[in-house]
């Protein structure tokens, strides 16, 4: 398997990246414990047998003689039965010093055993020497022997063959592997069932989402696990809100289709009467621009606050202010805002301009000398007041909002951005109420829920 090829089938597939972070993770584990649990073994046995080794010494010691000329006096035999076998890989010599001669076991005569030399007085040597390509334990001590006004050093030497070490090291590191070779596949093997059980609720979803593709059902309806829930709750409101986008597209061509009938009849009317034609085409144009205007606005709202970034509003007011101050220059408006400069809402840049900006021209329209505009945020969620000193709203302000502009349907005197304003705020699952003003003018006030 390629590189390439690898990467793209970890890229695709859960489960086969967790398999083989599981399957690295315990081999690595297992090895290291295996390692550690051999190594830790073979320290035991080695020095199990050099514990028996420097028992074997204290027999020499114990047979060992030295007559008054210095001279080693051996036993025959020792309790140590393989001492006086030869071959039988466990060797034995004494050194005496004072006269240079060398005691050797019987079982070292048909080999040549590496016995250590040159060993201090009362201390002991633990060393694994070679000859002739066999490795051995072995294990030196030596001692002082008083002979009447004399001492004697002797040096007592044990050699072991390592093959039974070898072969008992061997023996358990075959159990060790075996055991953890089988418990470390028992692992990865329960480690996939854990992963096809605690994946269902994946193949769930994915399973429901292909149903929701071909129309069979809505959203997503089953309950899953608090870690993908939110990803199903998300998914669900993606899908509502397409499903409230595709709907107001329809309506918003439905009610284009709809209203337009009337000022069309109207121009085809105005076609048998030549002297108010003028007059009549601007009207209609004027209306029918108004109509389009307001179902473009009611299409396009987004009424998405859980995925929008936060927007900072108070620039957003500025800039709407900027703009109004110059296009009503002659009114030498007084604009008010109160809005705290780190406010910032989750709203589509669109629809705050959409929303703001529709009310503020509209008291600018109506206003003599002031707007006001105050915003603020509390735990119930985003709180706009918009107040001019005009004339206000109608005496019957509710009829502003209940209105869809069709036909020739339209408040005199309020154009269509209310209606588009209302749409904005109803998308946003929030609410439009229309009152009256500290100065007798209009007052808009908008009350967004927290997104």
């Amino acid at each position: 398997m390629t590189a390439s090829l690898l990467q793209r089938v970890l890229g695709r597939s859960i489960r086969v990246r967790l398999i083989l972070g599981a399957t690295l993770v315990l081999s690595a584990f297992v090895a290291a414990a295996g390692w550690a649990v051999q190594r830790a073994h073979s320290d035991s046995v080695r020095a199990a047998h050099f514990a028996q080794l420097q028992s074997t010494v204290y027999l020499l010691l114990a047979g060992t003689e030295v007559d008054a000329d210095g001279a080693l006096v051996m036993p025959p035999s020792f309790p140590e039965p393989r001492l006086s076998l030869p071959g039988s890989g466990l060797y034995a010599s004494v050194r005496n010093l004072a006269r240079d001669t060398v005691w050797r076991s019987p079982s070292s005569v048909t080999v040549t055993a590496p016995f250590l030399r040159d060993v201090p007085v009362g201390e002991w040597r633990y060393e694994s020497p070679t000859a002739d390509g066999r490795d051995y334990l072995a294990v030196a001590y030596g001692v002082r022997w008083a002979v009447g006004t004399r001492a004697v050093v002797l040096e007592l030497s044990v050699l072991e063959d390592s093959a039974g070490f070898n072969r008992e090291v061997a023996a358990f590191a075959r159990t060790l592997w075996t055991w953890l070779g089988g418990a470390g596949l028992l692992l990865l093997l329960s480690q996939a069932a854990l992963l096809q059980w605690g994946l269902s609720p994946l193949r769930r979803v994915v399973g429901e989402i292909q149903r929701i593709e071909r129309g069979e059902q809505v959203e997503v309806q089953q309950h899953y696990p608090s870690e993908i829930a939110a990803l199903t709750d998300n998914l669900n409101t993606l899908i509502r809100q397409e499903r409230v986008r595709q709907t107001r597209f329809k309506e918003a061509l439905s009610y284009l289709a709809h209203s337009l009938k009337t000022p069309l009849s109207v121009l085809r009317g105005a076609l048998d009467e030549p002297a108010q034609l003028r007059t009549t085409v601007a009207e209609q144009v004027r209306r029918m621009d108004d109509i389009v205007q307001h179902q473009l606005g009611r299409a396009g709202a987004s009424g998405t606050a859980r995925f929008a970034p936060y927007l900072a509003l108070a620039p957003i007011l500025q800039r709407i202010r900027d703009a109004l101050a110059k296009v009503h220059a002659n009114k030498a408006l007084q604009f008010t805002l109160d809005c705290p400069a780190d406010l910032e809402w989750r709203i589509d840049e669109g629809d705050a301009f959409e929303m703001l900006g529709n009310l503020m021209d509209n008291a600018s329209k109506w206003a003599r000398q002031q707007v006001a505009v105050q915003v603020s945020r509390d735990a119930q969620g985003l709180l706009v007041h918009i107040d001019d000193d005009g004339p206000g709203f109608p005496p019957d302000p509710s009829s502003v909002l209940q209105l869809h502009v069709r036909g020739d349907e339209q408040v005199p005197g309020h154009g269509v951005g209310l209606a588009v304003v209302n749409d904005l705020v109803t998308s946003h699952q929030g609410t439009l109420v229309l009152g009256r003003s500290p100065w007798g003018g209009a007052r808009v006030e908008i009350r967004l829920p927290p997104g």
